[in-house]
């Protein structure tokens, strides 16, 4: 039997399962939304197609250089919040070489401009979409993994949260998702949870405990130095992320044998 989810996304409790294999997930903006109580916001002033296309490579082309001063001073205000040009050169390391890339579309909505791009690296194609704010810098985005292993996606996005990359981590979710909890508070949970469990140790055994046509639910182990607890990660049919529980009560430390 499994613990009652706690979803991000939607707020949902012991029937999120269902609901997200029905596939009705829903996040609470678009909810409110539809039952018209949302706020209307002032509108903000968007990038032109064309700025947003030059945004958006001036940034392809820092990945593609690797220059992490670039890439930081590229991120929004609240994205540099939370990292720093050390920690995004240290992630860079570890992601393989972008030898070229291709825009593929370039979209400008009310605030914000989507562009979507396709970059080909040492290990192969990969489509990513970039949110650019007003200022041209990125706000957040996402990557197309759909044809990846769910279990691969859920490890990954485990690793980038307990090595505090948490704008990659954001990057693992689906886009509704996205608009409901920014990096900053993923960095909120994680620590949170690391004062009950303790500091972060490893990631141990990753198992998809359950799947269906729109859902795929993964258990990933996690090893802290008080104590080891599941981490259950929701993902829809295209491998974004779309619930994440961190627990709020983790099992009791084993007795020593």
């Amino acid at each position: 039997m499994l613990r009652q989810l706690r979803l991000f996304s939607a707020g949902l409790g012991a029937s999120a399962l269902a609901v997200a294999a029905s596939g009705m997930l829903h996040s609470t903006a678009a909810m409110a939304q539809a039952s018209g109580g949302a706020a209307q916001a002032a509108p903000v002033t968007s990038l032109s197609v064309d700025q947003a296309r030059a945004a958006a490579l001036r940034i392809l082309k820092a990945v593609q250089s690797g220059d992490a001063n670039a890439r930081y001073a590229q991120f929004s205000p609240e994205r540099q919040a939370i990292t720093s040009p050390a920690l995004i050169a240290a992630t860079m390391r570890t992601q393989p070489k972008v030898r070229s890339f291709e825009l593929l579309s370039v979209r400008s909505g009310m605030g914000t401009s989507t562009v979507e791009a396709e970059l080909d690296t040492a290990v192969g194609k990969r489509v990513v979409f970039m949110v650019l704010n007003s200022d041209g810098r990125l706000e957040r985005y996402y990557v197309d993994r759909a044809d990846d292993a769910s279990s691969d996606v859920a490890k990954q996005f485990v690793v980038a949260v307990s090595t505090g990359n948490f704008i990659t981590a954001h990057s693992f979710l689906s886009p509704n998702f996205q608009k409901e909890i920014s990096p900053d508070a993923l960095q909120r949970k994680w620590l949170g949870l690391q004062r009950i469990t303790g500091t972060f140790q490893k990631v141990g055994r990753v198992v998809e405990a359950e799947t269906t046509p729109d859902m795929r639910l993964v258990l990933v182990n996690v090893n802290f130095n008080r104590l080891s607890d599941n981490l259950y990660v929701i993902l829809n049919n295209q491998n974004e992320i779309t619930g994440v529980d961190f627990p709020e009560e983790p099992a009791a430390p084993a007795p020593v044998r």
